[in-house]
């Protein structure tokens, strides 16, 4: 298994109990295919950048953990379906 971080931002304007329960379905699928998640963190409403499907606040959640290609698939691939998210970026970190 190979160690990867994802950040993903979740439209804020949504209750905190559909914010939670998009990070909670990102996270099930990390340990339902048993990778193995490492660190979460909860960065919080930020202002974005740029506006992202008008959206001019975003929730922020960074996850790292350990999983094979067909996990890391499988969750690129939930997080492209789920409305809610509005970006998300997986990247594979370097052995030390």
């Amino acid at each position: 298994m190979n160690k990867y971080e994802m950040m993903f931002i979740v439209k804020a304007n949504a209750d905190e109990k559909a914010i939670a329960k998009t990070a909670e379905d990102l996270k099930s699928v990390i340990t339902s295919m048993k990778g193995e998640l490492t660190d979460s963190k909860e960065l919080g409403s930020k202002e974005l950048a740029y506006p992202i499907k008008k959206e001019k606040v975003g929730y922020y959640f960074v996850y790292n953990f350990n999983a094979t290609a067909d996990i890391v698939a499988e969750l690129d691939r939930k997080a492209r379906i789920d409305e809610s998210v509005l970006r998300h970026m997986i990247i594979r970190l370097d052995e030390e």
